[in-house]
C-alpha cells in the first residue's frame, strides 16, 4: 500500500437509483459521468489532477490537494444545479435525475489492487448516505443538496471566499454507525430530528411540568393515611409538639395551647411568671383562674 496522501474529495450520489431499470440505470450513470467531467473541468481541475472510483449509483473523485477548493465549490453551487435542470427538461419522469454531493479533505491511501483506504473517506461516505442529506435533497427544488466536512469548512467556507457564501452554510450532526459526524450543510436544514436529542424523562405527578390535557379533571392530593390506634392525631401546619419527661404532649400553635387531650384557655400565672390567656378545659371540666 502507498503511503496516505493529503486529497480533497468528491462524491456524488444519484437519488433512487435502485428503483429504475438497468436502461434507465445506465442512463443515469452516463448523466452522472457527464456531470462530473464537466464540473471539474469548469473548475479547473484536468484529468491528471484526479483520480476516480465507480460505484454504481455513485462516483468518488480523488482530487490533488493543489487544485483550487473554492474554485471547485462554486461549481458544485452554480452549474452543477443548471446541468441537472437542463437534463431534466428534456428527460422523462423516469429518468430524473437528482443528487447528493459531499466535498471533504483528508488522508487517503490507494493499495496494490488500486482500492483507497482512510479513514476520512469512510466518513466522506457515511456523510454522503446520512439520512439528513437524503431528507434535505427532498426539500431542494434545484435537485441537488451539497454537505461538506468539518475540514473543507474550516479551512474553506467559513472564509467566505467570492461565490462560496459563509451564511449559507449550517452546523449539522449526522449519525453513523462509528457515532455522530459533524458537517456543514449547504441550504434550509431538514426537521429529521437527527440532530437532536431524545425526549426529556416524564414529570412526576404534582410537579409544576405535569400540566393536565384540557378538560382532564384536577389531580386529587394524595389520601392521609389513618392514624393507628391509639396515636395521636396528625398535627396542624405550624404545630410543634413538646415531649417533656412525664410523657405528656404540650401543643402550641394556633388556638389555645393543649395538654394531652385537655383544653387549657383561661388567664394562667405560671410560677416563673408565664402568662395564658383563656379559659381552661382539663379533663372535660372547666374553671376559672387558679
Amino acid at each position: 500500500m502507498n503511503d496516505p496522501v493529503s486529497r480533497t474529495m468528491l462524491l456524488l450520489d444519484i437519488e433512487k437509483y435502485s428503483d429504475r431499470d438497468d436502461v434507465e440505470q445506465a442512463y443515469l450513470r452516463r448523466v452522472l459521468y457527464d456531470i462530473a467531467d464537466r464540473a471539474l473541468e469548469s473548475a479547473g481541475v484536468d484529468e491528471t489532477l484526479r483520480r476516480r472510483a465507480d460505484r454504481g449509483d455513485s462516483v468518488m473523485e480523488l482530487i490533488d490537494a493543489g487544485a483550487s477548493v473554492p474554485a471547485l465549490l462554486r461549481t458544485l453551487l452554480t452549474e452543477v444545479p443548471a446541468q441537472l435542470h437542463g437534463y431534466n427538461r428534456r428527460a422523462s419522469s423516469s429518468a430524473q435525475i437528482r443528487l447528493r454531493g459531499v466535498v471533504a479533505d483528508g488522508y487517503v491511501a490507494v493499495d496494490e489492487h488500486g482500492g483507497w483506504v482512510g479513514s476520512d473517506l469512510n466518513h466522506a461516505c457515511r456523510l454522503l448516505d446520512a439520512p439528513l442529506l437524503r431528507a434535505a435533497l427532498r426539500e431542494r427544488d434545484n435537485g441537488f443538496a451539497l454537505c461538506v466536512s468539518e475540514g473543507v469548512h474550516a479551512g474553506i467556507v467559513r472564509h467566505d471566499h467570492h461565490g462560496v457564501r459563509a451564511a449559507d452554510f449550517h452546523p449539522v450532526t449526522v449519525t453513523s454507525k462509528n457515532g455522530p459526524l459533524r458537517a456543514w450543510l449547504h441550504g434550509p436544514v431538514p426537521d429529521t430530528g437527527e440532530d437532536r436529542g431524545g425526549a426529556g424523562e416524564a414529570p412526576v405527578p404534582g410537579t409544576p411540568g405535569d400540566v393536565p390535557a384540557p378538560g382532564a379533571p384536577a389531580a386529587r392530593p394524595p389520601a392521609r393515611e389513618a392514624p393507628a390506634p391509639g396515636a395521636p392525631a396528625p398535627q396542624s401546619p405550624g404545630t410543634q409538639p413538646h415531649a417533656p419527661s412525664g410523657g405528656a404532649v404540650f401543643h402550641f400553635g394556633s388556638g389555645s395551647p393543649r395538654f394531652g387531650g385537655s383544653l387549657v384557655g383561661g388567664d394562667q400565672h405560671g410560677v416563673s411568671g408565664g402568662r395564658v390567656t383563656g379559659d381552661v378545659h382539663l379533663g372535660g371540666t372547666t374553671g376559672g383562674e387558679s
